[in-house]
């Protein structure tokens, strides 16, 4: 296995983009962009496969949004307005909305109002969040907490959802619905990964 050295700090975190090219060329390792907005150290990165834009958190409090124009990677800069770091971030599977967890006992669900050319975002109060995975409606999502649990929450947004189908957990889903929540038999501890199956009603 090589091994490849890049920085004299820690990588506190790495995504790939869809096919894998922008990760290592060849047998070489070239610098493409250096996306250095943060000033304190990545908690989450996130790289939306098909539309290609990079979501990345840090311990700053703030996240960008970095796309591609003329070959040149520009951030959009995203305000969580929140007193502890953001922990973590994923695409919805359309890629038209982000989940943030926080230290700060929220999820935020952010969509590109295109009016205004400007991130907005809703917010779920609930423990701290370890993990986040969207279901394939790209409508629920779940969320593995500090307390024990994990949660399937409604992230229905109407600016930019359609009306979703019933699932198994129900046909009403307003935004921040608690659909459903589990915890385990006797024993505990904190939830580090959730994710759904491909069958939707399955998660780990």
């Amino acid at each position: 296995m090589p091994l490849h050295q890049f920085l004299l700090e820690p990588i506190t975190y790495r995504a790939w983009n869809r096919d894998h090219t922008q990760i290592k060329n060849g047998g070489q390792w070239v610098k493409a962009h250096e996306l250095k907005e943060h000033n304190r150290h990545i908690t989450g990165i996130d790289w939306a496969p098909k539309s290609d834009p990079i979501v990345i958190c840090g311990a700053n409090r703030n996240t960008y949004v970095w796309s591609q124009k003329d070959g040149v990677s520009q951030p959009t800069l995203v305000i969580l307005r929140i007193n502890r770091a953001a922990r973590l971030l994923k695409w919805s599977p359309l890629e038209n909305k982000f989940a943030v967890g926080s230290g700060a006992q929220l999820i935020f669900i952010y969509y590109f109002e295109s009016e205004n050319a400007w991130w907005m975002s809703k917010h779920i109060k609930k423990p701290t969040v370890l993990s986040l995975d969207w279901h394939p409606n790209n409508v629920l999502l779940a969320a593995g907490s500090c307390d024990f649990k994990c949660r399937v929450f409604s992230a229905y947004i109407k600016e930019v959802d359609e009306k979703p189908a019933s699932v198994l957990w129900g046909s009403k889903m307003p935004f921040g619905q608690l659909m459903s929540a589990f915890s385990g038999s006797g024993t505990g501890g904190w939830v580090q990964r959730v994710s759904f199956s491909h069958y939707s009603s399955v998660y780990l």
